[in-house]
């Protein structure tokens, strides 16, 4: 993300005009935007004839630069691109004010937000910007049999493809080095700085050992990580230990990951864990949580920051509050993903949880 623009307006509102330059910074930009924010961008958009004497064309389409009152906003990922639909409040042409229309904001284009920005959205956006130099990174897990390619972003883990084959050597060797070909073929396609290699055993290597004689270009990107299996747990067994930290500093899903896991062992000893909104609020009010743990899509739902079609918030107790008396007595907030496998742990799990200073009770 670039950040061209900061500017203090009245209030404690500030102009921030930013240019996402990938999808994890579109993903990022669902975070930052909410109800009742001024977003304005070049868009096109279609105007009725006026004219009485011409036939109806359905109308054509004019570039104009707008001002939207944000009312919705969706991350349409495989489309690369976010749509931010609202009221449109400032524009070339007067006759378009008070219209409804939808920016839809793809990678490189500039964009102008307008609001009071919250800390927590501040932090995503120092991220997004941190994260630009960040290489990229594939992660590859083998096992006998099965191969699978994920690919790093800062929303999670997404897997690229898969492969499937016959196990063991002997007679069987050839199907074996099919499946290793087929994982070499595709990482030498991939647009990547690094690539980490895990799995179980001795099959890791071997994979290696084949890349290494037929791809040998790819070797200086490879590293190798001794996991129980392949496939998500694998990757998830990647990020825990760290290796991706070790290739791409502050990894947002290597935290999470993290995280998690000393909730989860928290929550297992019954020591300093809390879990869902009640226990979190009664933590945060007698200043216990070290670090608070939200779920992205329950914060926006309780922002009130989804679209029509989706549900608004549920819980009777503000988040923010609890954001702002966290921040204030020293603790720290992460905003974890609902793409990853740690994410879907917290959102069972109600979607906030807290790590402790002491045991409550």
């Amino acid at each position: 993300m670039q950040i061209h623009d900061r500017t203090s307006l009245d209030g404690n509102r500030e102009r921030i005009t930013l240019v996402p330059e990938s999808l994890d910074d579109l993903w990022h930009l669902t975070y930052l935007l909410e109800p009742g924010d001024e977003v304005a961008g070049d868009t096109t958009r279609r105007i009725q004839r006026a004219d009485d004497q011409m036939r109806d064309t359905g109308g054509e389409r004019e570039h104009m630069h707008i001002t939207l009152q944000v009312e919705d906003v969706e991350f349409h990922r495989f489309a690369n691109r976010v749509r931010v639909g609202g009221v449109i409040t400032d524009c070339s042409r007067e006759d378009q004010l008070g219209l409804h229309h939808t920016l839809n904001v793809e990678e490189r284009e500039k964009l102008t937000i307008v609001k009071e920005w919250k800390r927590d959205q501040l932090d995503r956006l120092d991220d997004a910007v941190e994260a630009t130099d960040n290489p990229d990174i594939a992660i590859a897990t083998v096992e006998e049999g099965e191969a699978y390619i994920h690919t790093v972003a800062q929303y999670g883990a997404d897997e690229y493809t898969s492969f499937s084959g016959t196990t063991g050597k002997g007679e069987y060797a050839g199907g074996r080095t099919e499946l290793f070909e087929q994982l070499a073929s595709a990482l030498s396609h991939l647009d990547v700085d690094a690539i980490i290699l895990a799995g179980p055993g001795f099959t890791k290597q071997d994979a290696y050992d084949h890349i290494e004689e037929n791809y040998p270009d790819l070797t200086e990107m490879i590293s190798m990580v001794d996991v129980s299996s392949a496939g998500d747990r694998g990757v998830h067994e990647v990020l825990k230990r760290g290796a991706v930290d070790e290739v791409q500093a502050e990894t947002r899903i290597a935290e999470e990951a993290e995280l998690i896991d000393q909730l989860m062992k928290g929550i297992g000893e019954g020591a300093k864990a809390a879990y869902g909104i009640e226990e979190v609020k009664q933590a945060a009010d007698f200043g216990a949580v070290e670090q608070l743990l939200i779920l992205d899509e329950r914060l926006r739902k309780e922002r009130g920051a989804l679209g029509e079609d989706e549900a608004g918030g549920e819980w009777e107790i503000d988040v923010n509050e609890i954001i702002t008396d966290v921040e204030r007595k020293g603790g720290e907030v992460t905003v974890f993903s609902h793409e990853f496998a740690p994410g879907e742990q917290l959102s069972n799990l109600g979607g906030i949880a807290a790590l402790l200073r002491y045991r409550l009770n």
